[in-house]
């Protein structure tokens, strides 16, 4: 249930600030649950072993983040007249199993902007930001990118938040049309650095439709990060379709990857699809049914431009979620994951998410239990 101003006048810090505003909410979710995961590597991969993996193992234990990422955050937005309203957004995720802060440890590590809406030019804001591509693919989501085993970093890449973003937003009519530009994205690299206009930068931008039953959004991003040896360039362009026929819902979509080195050697090229559905069984019951497949075209880890070969992963996921309320629900989530863990998790493709495959395994699988509630 979001708050009135009033109930949070103890934060002390924003009491003040908060008066002049038209309105000022608190929200957030709470999300964890009891997880199974088989053939874990009981290694760590990381840059300083080599990626190396270690013996399979299975893991049991308490999660944060199934189907959403906790978080708590505030929004606020005034009314300036003549159509023009200035808004902000102060988000912070954090595990609900331990009640550490996620995102590096930043305390505001979702979203952090402040902007000014026109009613007849759009929305322009400036802060740590969701991609163009990121935003405008989230309706084309068959599981709505559940935080636990959806393959998102893969799809729309580590930069899907970024620091230091100027963003514009127009709706007109059933169109809608994003572009951003991210003046230092710290997320591999430095961030803004004096002389290095170029290093860390990132844009993007796409268009989408919704009418009816129907929707489609096509989007390109870049990211150029600082890597050893100068800066790279991580280029994804991504399309998604819906379309709603009663209770049910079919979606999916394809994303073109392409991701250089300094020296202009490929890291890795690959074409990404996904396709899915959603069902309310009941008012209180919906299952959700979803496939991912990543074609690796080329994927090179080695200085000297060598190509290594790995097989194609792919990933079938089910939601059973179950509303016990409107503001709380429960939940079963499960994927299988073949050539890599769930997220498709791997030392060649991603890791960033950490279901990565025990040495000498091709499969794994993913089962958890879940309460959800949202403020």
């Amino acid at each position: 249930m979001r708050k009135s101003l009033f109930a949070v006048a103890a934060l002390g810090a924003f009491a003040g600030a908060a008066q002049a505003q038209s309105s000022v909410t608190v929200y957030g979710v709470v999300d964890a649950n009891l997880e199974y995961v088989s053939n874990m590597s009981s290694v760590t991969p990381s840059v300083a072993n080599g990626f190396a993996t270690g013996p399979a193992e299975n893991l049991f234990r308490l999660s944060s983040g199934g189907l959403s990422g906790s978080r708590w955050g505030l929004r606020g937005m005034e009314d300036l007249g003549s159509g023009l309203k200035a808004m902000f957004v102060l988000e912070s995720g954090f595990g609900l199993d331990n009640g550490r802060s996620l995102q590096g440890g930043r305390l505001f590590g979702r979203q952090a902007y402040v902007g000014l809406e026109s009613a007849q030019v759009g929305r322009f804001t400036f802060g740590r930001q969701y991609t163009s591509l990121f935003e405008l693919m989230a309706n084309y989501s068959p599981t709505n990118y559940s935080t636990q085993y959806e393959p998102l970093i893969l799809q729309v890449g580590l930069n899907f938040r970024s620091d230091n973003t100027a963003k514009y937003t127009g709706k007109y009519g059933p169109v809608t049309a994003i572009a951003h530009w991210s003046f230092g994205n710290g997320v591999v690299g430095d961030g803004e650095v004096p002389g290095q206009f170029r290093r860390d930068t990132g844009y993007g931008a796409g268009v989408g439709y919704a009418a009816g039953p129907f929707g489609i959004s096509a989007a390109y991003d870049q990211y150029n990060p600082g890597l050893a040896g100068g800066t790279g360039e991580f280029k994804k362009a991504a399309i998604g379709v819906s379309y709603s026929l009663g209770p049910a819902k079919i979606m999916g979509g394809y994303r073109w990857g392409m991701n250089k080195a300094p020296n202009d050697n490929n890291i890795l090229k690959d074409n990404y699809y996904w396709v899915g559905g959603s069902y309310q069984v009941t008012p209180a019951l919906g299952l959700t049914l979803a496939y991912y497949y990543d074609d690796v075209k080329n994927l090179n880890l080695a200085a000297n431009g060598a190509t290594n070969n790995i097989k194609n992963p792919w990933q079938i996921s089910f939601i059973a979620d179950y509303d016990l309320s409107k503001r709380t629900d429960v939940y079963l989530t499960t994927a299988y994951a073949k050539n890599a863990g769930v997220n498709f998790d791997t030392s060649a493709i991603s890791f960033a998410n950490g279901y990565f495959l025990g040495t000498g395994k091709d499969n794994m699988v993913a089962v958890a239990v879940g309460v959800r509630h949202k403020f």
